[in-house]
């Protein structure tokens, strides 16, 4: 079947029923409820623009010939890599970069999994041929995803099988003729209940051993699977209108906690099982961890330009454009930009074919700026607060400037440098819900923790950095200078 459309979206999520609760309450139908339904229009305005844009989002299917999406495409040359990023970035033209679950991510993976299926077989070589036919029926079907990584945070000192409840985190109870039944919690699943389906994936944080392998998964299933529930936190899209709320009226995800309670996972459905070292060795090895950060990467880069849009609109309507201190912080936010469109631009150019035939991206480029990007986007955002300063707190709402009574009052007193008082505090709304409000902290808060704790993984960075080689330079640079090492000091290392 080619790819879907928004329509089709929306009536998936109808008919799926999926079991989500929020506010202490089971949503009847996640299309329509105000928590959702806004995000919902939102992605399926996403389906759309592949037939609005066919030429840039779809390709035709390698098994069926039909049109189906390009961010599913398994790129064989350096050309077609930049196509299928190109057809992302499609989408982050319309997100702005502010949802970081648009489908593109997780469609990276599964991308994956149509040529490294090999690395699912070491345990089980049925598992190889379920990554094989998930990648197909994915691509074919446009299935949408949410995914889930991590363990409650109940005693993060401790493994999962030495907690004081060993069974809290999503484990492995039995095996019979149908699947593998699974119980217990995992986190944290963006857009959970408001996609066709969900992955767990395999974390790579596991200790590899055996008491490790209960909790060392990795299979997808339906949203609507029976035993399955998705426990959302309040929506920070308030039902506001678009001028009051501009981003979290249209594109708040929604975080859960998914429950399993005793779930069935068919046996065609897996594709790690109890087998930690696999687990740990399963994003990596098969690029998948590559390619999703491909993705990333451009999403960073559709936000910073977006970001760096809406810090000139706010310089240029109240006039400091022209102080200072005001273009350096305006350089800090460009140079971001520059910065990571250089390691894209390296990444794509220096992409090799790995060993599964895919075209991969220079990962060296990609890891330098999947570690920067977190460590430097809560200053672009402190920067927009600062240039913003009392003006982001001073912003009167719609119905303020609809009041016959005070409208008025307001349009005068909020003017600008060439704008009038409405669109004056539009901008400075915008500048607020990106940055202060709870979809703007939220957005802060998402970006730090985008690949986990930047200092465990700036830790990592710099154990395997290559650091041998600058090393050398230095001791090569000491030894031309040939100077005799005093007779004093060796003297006096006898005494």
């Amino acid at each position: 079947m080619p790819a879907k459309t928004g329509a089709e979206y929306i009536e998936r999520l109808k008919r799926a029923n999926n079991n989500v609760y929020i506010g202490g309450e089971r949503v009847d139908d996640v299309t329509e409820h105000p928590a959702f339904k806004n995000v919902i229009q939102s992605m399926a305005k996403l389906y759309d623009m592949q037939y609005e844009k066919p030429e840039k989002m779809l390709y035709d299917s390698p098994t069926t010939g039909d049109k189906v999406g390009k961010t599913f495409m398994l790129p064989k040359t350096i050309d077609q890599l930049i196509e299928r990023r190109e057809a992302i970035m499609e989408w982050q033209s319309f997100t702005k970069g502010v949802m970081g679950r648009s489908p593109d991510y997780l469609n990276a993976e599964v991308m994956t999994m149509e040529a490294a299926y090999d690395f699912y077989g070491q345990d089980n070589p049925l598992f190889a041929e379920n990554a094989r036919k998930y990648a197909e029926y994915a691509r074919e079907n446009d299935i949408s995803l949410t995914h889930t990584l991590i363990h409650p945070q109940v005693n993060r000192a401790k493994i999962q099988a030495e907690q004081k409840d060993a069974n809290v985190a999503l484990h492995v109870v039995e095996k019979n003729d149908d699947g593998v039944i699974v119980d217990g919690v995992r986190l944290l699943a963006t857009q959970g209940g408001i996609t066709d389906e969900i992955m767990v994936f395999p974390s790579t944080v596991k200790k590899a051993g055996e008491k490790d392998d209960p909790y060392s998964l990795a299979f997808a299933i339906p949203n609507n699977t029976p035993g399955l529930r998705y426990l959302s936190r309040e929506s920070f899209d308030y039902g506001m209108n678009s001028y009051d709320h501009p981003l979290g009226s249209k594109f708040e995800e929604g975080d859960t906690i998914v429950a399993f309670d005793h779930v069935l996972v068919p046996w065609d459905r897996i594709f790690i099982l109890e087998n930690s070292t696999i687990c740990n060795q399963a994003f990596a090895e098969t690029n998948a961890v590559v390619h999703m950060t491909h993705q990333v990467v451009a999403k960073d880069i559709a936000k910073t330009e977006f970001l760096l849009g809406v810090v000139l609109t706010l310089m240029d309507s109240i006039g400091i454009d022209g102080f200072q201190h005001v273009k350096d912080k305006g350089t800090e936010v460009m140079l971001t930009l520059e910065n990571m469109k250089s390691h894209l631009f390296r990444a794509e150019h220096n992409a090799k074919l790995d060993k599964w035939g895919m075209m991969t991206p220079d990962f060296e480029a990609l890891n330098a700026a999947r570690n920067w990007y977190p460590r430097v986007y809560p200053r672009l955002a402190e920067i927009l607060r600062i240039l913003g300063a009392s003006g982001m707190m001073g912003i009167p709402s719609y119905d303020d400037f609809a009041s016959d009574e005070i409208g008025p009052i307001l349009h005068r007193a909020m003017q600008g440098k060439n704008v009038e008082g409405f669109e004056r505090v539009q901008i400075f709304r915008l500048a607020w819900d990106l940055t202060m409000s709870a979809f703007g902290s939220r957005q802060t808060h998402y970006e730090y923790y985008f690949f986990g704790d930047p200092i465990k993984m700036g830790m990592a960075y710099f154990d395997q950095y290559d650091k041998e080689k600058y090393k050398d330079v230095v001791k090569d640079f000491l030894k031309q200078e040939n100077i005799t090492k005093p007779s004093a000091i060796n003297s006096g290392m006898n005494v």
